[in-house]
């Protein structure tokens, strides 16, 4: 007789009711202390292990769409999310619920760079010749006063001074360190959180820049470090308390906006539960992390996210050979901008993610097109270019954030500045209109001022 499988822990995000340790644990995060009274006091289903080291994060409801800035303050949130973990035989059996509570996929995210032996396509003069950058400085749109939140594998100041030749204006008091992180903001390896920096300067230089760094980077030979997306629905929490506090009406806000870049994503559904369970990630609108980025962008965040390498003519090895719907969970989101990536002649790079995204969710991504696969940052090595979807979105990041200079969330939401973006695109293709290449066309910052009347 075959001896069962071993049992192992496997980690998912649990739905939990409000009750004292969740608040404070929340609580603590957000005034930055410890906690006053152990998170592993938490009343807890059985068969159900806290991971001490992750605050609970509070959703209200926890169904998007219901979700608000006052229902997610931790003394009003009804439910709480907490990552812990359940010992299974094989991840497939991984349970729905525990004791009447739901459980969720905390799947592995990464990094989207790729091709890093094909050559560079021009450089930062291409790109800001494209996005005509001295026209969007001569309207005044240069980012000053808005904040670009770079989630990612951390920002390294020094390389961005080496760089630039000066000093990027950075916010370390209202950047985030994750949980048991011992590197102080703007301080991380050379990496590629340090290119989304750089890229994110290229439009809006004078923007001031936030470090969170979510996503552990490759070690050598290239395999993924274990980055999950417990360490992004904190990331958000911490956004979303920084909106409530550094955005709250009737005072002076500390910055005029908030753009928040994701160049990151899950390359394959084998990363998550499997199809069918009611937890599942890549493709459930009820996921909480969903929820958490529909409460942000409602507040009045722009948040951008990489389309994904998993283009059908060099898809990255972590696509596993899927080229079909790999636009998935909150990069395929209603609530954010979704960006292909291109090079500086126009012409799509053959990793970038085509749409429509997985199926039965949100079709028409991505949204739009930005630059890519050019030298610039330097980030991995000299000569080596700035690429992936994951430069194309911090380009854009930084073009959002220059029209923000001007164009203040309250006057503009999110969804309107997106709808100007979309219909003041460059096409590229015979018929106007979105397609599943370039979405709808490559992104044109001075098009859409110009839409704007700034």
């Amino acid at each position: 007789m075959q001896s069962p499988s071993p049992r192992r822990p496997i980690s998912v995000l649990a739905v939990l009711p409000s009750q004292e340790p969740l608040i404070d644990s929340a609580m603590a995060t957000l005034e930055r202390r410890p906690p006053r009274i152990p998170l592993e006091e938490a009343k807890t289903p059985p068969g159900l292990v806290l991971d001490p080291n992750f605050a609970a994060v509070p959703i209200g409801t926890g169904v998007p769409g219901e979700m608000s800035l006052e229902a997610v303050a931790p003394t009003q949130s009804r439910d709480f999310v907490v990552r812990a973990f359940v010992e299974v035989s094989d991840p497939s059996e991984v349970p729905v619920e525990r004791d009447g509570r739901p459980l969720f996929a905390d799947p592995l995210i990464a990094t989207f760079p790729t091709c890093p032996n094909s050559p560079a396509v021009g450089g930062v003069p291409d790109v800001e010749a494209r996005l005509r950058t001295a026209a969007l400085a001569g309207r005044g749109l240069d980012g000053q006063g808005v904040a670009i939140a770079v989630l990612d594998t951390g920002i390294n100041l020094a390389h961005l001074r080496s760089k630039l030749g000066t000093v990027p204006l950075f916010d370390a008091g209202n950047s985030w360190t994750p949980p048991r992180g011992t590197t102080a903001p703007g301080t991380y390896p050379v990496n590629h959180g340090t290119m989304c920096a750089f890229d994110a300067l290229i439009a809006a230089p004078k923007a001031t820049l936030l470090d969170f760094s979510i996503l552990s980077t490759r070690v050598p030979g290239g395999a993924m470090t274990g980055s999950t997306l417990a360490v992004a629905v904190q990331a958000f929490a911490q956004l979303i308390a920084f909106w409530g506090v550094a955005f709250a009406p009737g005072g002076a806000p500390r910055y005029k906006a908030l753009v928040v870049n994701n160049s990151w994503g899950v390359y394959h559904p084998s990363w998550d539960f499997p199809p069918g369970h009611p937890g599942r990630y890549i493709d459930n609108p009820r996921h909480p992390f969903q929820g958490l980025v529909s409460v942000l962008a409602g507040a009045g965040a722009d948040i951008l996210f990489a389309a994904g390498n998993c283009g059908a003519d060099c898809p990255a090895n972590e696509c596993q050979g899927r080229v079909t719907g790999t636009i998935m969970g909150a990069n395929a989101s209603p609530d954010v901008l979704t960006l292909a990536g291109c090079d500086v002649t126009d012409t799509r790079v053959g990793y970038s993610s085509q749409g429509p995204s997985i199926a039965g969710l949100y079709q028409q991504k991505p949204d739009l097109t930005a630059y890519t696969h050019f030298l610039g940052s330097d980030a991995f090595g000299p000569g080596v270019p700035d690429n992936g979807t994951s430069a194309a979105c911090p380009v854009a990041a930084g073009c959002v954030a220059a029209l923000r200079t001007k164009l203040t969330p309250q006057a503009v939401p999110p969804p309107n500045l997106f709808a100007q973006l979309t219909a003041s695109a460059r096409q590229v293709v015979p018929s106007p209109g979105w397609n599943g290449d370039y979405g709808h066309g490559i992104i044109d910052p001075d098009a859409a001022a110009a839409g704007f009347g700034v």
